[in-house]
């Protein structure tokens, strides 16, 4: 999702604010560590690590609380890559839900089994003052889905210091974010009205987005395509299969269907699989 792509870049383009704003300290050295988890990769498209001196700040944004495995126990999988990677560092783990939703889900902060309690810290972004958000240019995006009686005077707000920055690019890139987060919250016509087009159009990240969507896109056709042939030469595919599937980048997905009339048997498809 572009949300997604804009809390990445938000967070890894201005780590130290993301950090004043959750840690409440002033971060002498920052690092923006890769989001691959091994041994097995865990992998989660807004998922943010930055590594500030003795510990590692986990942000996971979330649209919408839904997640298969539980975001719960996901955030305890986290938790558990994250200290076997970085033994002794302390790890602070922080969920930030962007749109407002009526779910239990949303207050949930822990993971909980027999034996195990695993806590983390919660953000909904409605429940936020503004306040702080208006005041920095790196976290002026994410203001348009904070606490408001007046929503629409709060994204002129948002729109008003947009036009007061003073680099362009800068000015372009923001915009760009605005747009995208006000999406969740506002319609297109009152966000293109308030947030000037052309600065989305002319933004890097705003194109980074555009081909990003046009290759989920393509990926998406080709692994649809790839689906309905295997449906008709071995019959239904079990899930973990389709899994491996969908980690397949499109080169490869259009190798295996130039592939595909070489194998006889499920097997051979498994075998080329695990070689991938």
């Amino acid at each position: 999702m572009a949300s997604d792509n804009i809390c990445k870049y938000l967070t890894e383009k201005y780590p130290a604010q993301f950090v004043r704003w959750l840690l409440n300290k002033e971060p002498q050295n920052i690092q923006v560590l890769k989001t691959e988890l091994s041994v097995e990769p865990i992998r989660a498209d807004s998922l943010i690590l930055l590594q500030i001196d003795e510990q590692i700040l986990h942000l996971e944004f979330q649209t919408l609380p839904y997640s298969q495995p539980p975001l719960p126990f996901r955030m305890l999988q986290y938790w558990v890559r994250l200290q076997a990677q970085f033994w002794g560092k302390e790890i602070v783990q922080v969920v930030i839900f962007l749109k407002e939703i009526d779910s239990d889900a949303v207050f949930t902060y822990s993971y909980q089994s027999t034996n195990i309690r695993h806590q983390y810290r919660v953000i909904r972004l409605w429940e936020q003052e503004p306040t702080p958000f208006l005041a920095d240019p790196a976290l002026l995006p994410l203001a348009t889905l904070t606490r408001s009686n007046q929503p629409n005077i709060l994204l002129e707000q948002v729109a008003s210091q947009i036009a007061r920055i003073e680099e362009i690019e800068q000015r372009r890139n923001i915009s760009a974010c605005a747009e995208v987060f006000a999406g969740l919250r506002f319609n297109q016509a009152l966000i293109r009205q308030l947030i000037k087009g052309e600065f989305m159009r002319e933004s890097v990240i705003y194109q980074e987005i555009l081909q990003e969507g046009v290759q989920q896109g393509k990926k998406q056709g080709e692994l649809a395509l790839m689906m309905r042939l295997l449906n008709r030469r071995f019959g239904s595919i079990d899930t973990q299969l389709q899994e491996n599937l969908e980690k397949l980048s499109i080169s490869q997905l259009e190798e295996l269907g130039e592939l595909l009339l070489d194998f006889s048997t499920i097997s051979q498809l498994t075998d080329w699989l695990q070689r991938q």
